[in-house]
């Protein structure tokens, strides 16, 4: 399929000022990209929640766990730059991670969601960044590596860090930086510099409401109950490494100014989008080629699909990005099955699309009860696919 900038632009205005009119969006942006080129940019609302600093189209954003996607596109170019194959076990490259039961897992398994590494039992601050990784050395995986599949909601951000350190030498906050976002020009960190400080939206908490999905109409199980509930594993995945729970903590200088992989990453819907184009357009854009055709399947091909351990509802996922599960109501990365993104808590949400070479970011700062897309960014998703 083939975009028209224009007819595609009067079928997302009008759902988007709905967003803010209908949906109590307080500040946004959404971008769609096609063929490594911009079609449309959209922003509009307040950065803040007095309504006095209007969003423009420079303005920054927490993309919460959005930021696992550009991780894992690091640690894929590398393991790409040194002829590492994702079957290899991570032993091979950290040699202290195959205690306790973990010699045998794969990078494959590991980027996937399939380590059984959702949740620590050690008490360790996720800003003691080599405390995390201690804990991970000695953890005993949560179920049999490669049996199951669980949403590592914090641990997996520092599994891709201390991977891409051990291989390359480098955290991910300056790999990302050197190898995309400066080539690529992208207002997008993991890692916020303190000058930039000015330009990024307050995130703002849910409010109080009825939980969306994840939910398991079968067994009855509710995520949403459960990942508030003390003792349960979802509590445990979403609280540990524990600390920066409160989501005022994130607009904190000190707090944005850390590379917290899993859910730290800053910037704009357009330079989200354009990381996505580089993907849809077989890993080039702007003469540059970033990654090779192999290093793409990795990205596209589901390495699992089924029950997911947190959720509790059907997830997919390919070499470190989430996919649209073959039995998931509701598609959340398009109408490709090519398709893989990543999406954040309270309602980011990016995504490349292969096949039609199409890429779209959405990203806001009231945040939704969610940690998955929601109907704010999936009805712009309809929208674009919905051409004449």
């Amino acid at each position: 399929m083939q975009l028209n900038a224009d007819e595609l632009r009067a079928r997302l205005e009008p759902l988007f000022k709905e967003n803010f009119e209908k949906f109590g969006e307080l500040g946004a942006a959404v971008s769609v990209w096609q063929n490594g080129k911009p079609i449309v940019d959209l922003h509009g609302g307040f950065r803040d929640g007095r309504r006095e600093r209007p969003w423009t189209n420079d303005t920054l954003v927490l993309i919460w766990s959005a930021t696992k996607g550009l991780g894992s596109a690091c640690l894929l170019h590398v393991l790409q730059e040194h002829k590492i194959d994702i079957e290899q076990r991570v032993g091979e490259f950290w040699p202290g991670f195959g205690q306790a039961g973990k010699d045998e897992i794969t990078l494959a398994q590991l980027l996937s969601h399939q380590a059984g590494l959702a949740a620590l039992d050690q008490k360790v601050d996720v800003l003691d960044y080599e405390a995390v990784i201690d804990a991970l050395e000695k953890q005993k995986p949560n179920w049999p590596p490669g049996s199951a599949h669980a949403y590592h909601a914090r641990t997996f951000g520092f599994l891709l860090d201390e991977l891409v350190r051990r291989i390359s030498g480098t955290r991910i906050g300056e790999y990302w930086r050197k190898v995309f976002a400066e080539p690529l020009d992208l207002d997008l960190w993991i890692g916020l510099p303190e000058k930039e400080n000015a330009r990024v939206a307050t995130i703002y908490a849910p409010k109080l409401g009825k939980p969306p999905e994840p939910k398991n109409r079968q067994s009855g199980s509710d995520f949403y109950c459960d990942v508030a509930t003390r003792g349960t594993f979802a509590h445990k995945v979403f609280t540990s490494p524990r600390g920066l729970n409160a989501v005022s903590e994130m607009n904190k200088p000190e707090v944005r100014a850390q590379p917290i992989v899993s859910l730290g990453g800053i910037g704009s819907a357009n330079s989200l989008a354009k990381f996505y184009a580089m993907l849809a357009n077989s890993g080039r854009i702007e003469d540059r080629e970033f990654f090779l055709a192999k290093t793409m399947d990795w990205m596209e091909t589901t390495l699992v699909d089924g029950r997911d351990q947190v959720f509790q509802i059907p997830t997919a996922f390919s070499a470190g990005f989430m996919k649209d599960s073959k039995s998931s109501e509701r598609k959340r990365f398009g109408r490709s099955s090519s398709a893989f993104g990543h999406p954040g808590a309270g309602g980011s949400n990016g995504f490349a699309d292969p096949e039609n070479e199409i890429a779209f970011a959405y990203v806001m700062n009231q945040m939704e009860l969610s940690v998955l897309p929601n109907e704010k960014s999936l009805r712009l998703i309809d929208a674009v696919y919905d051409a004449p």
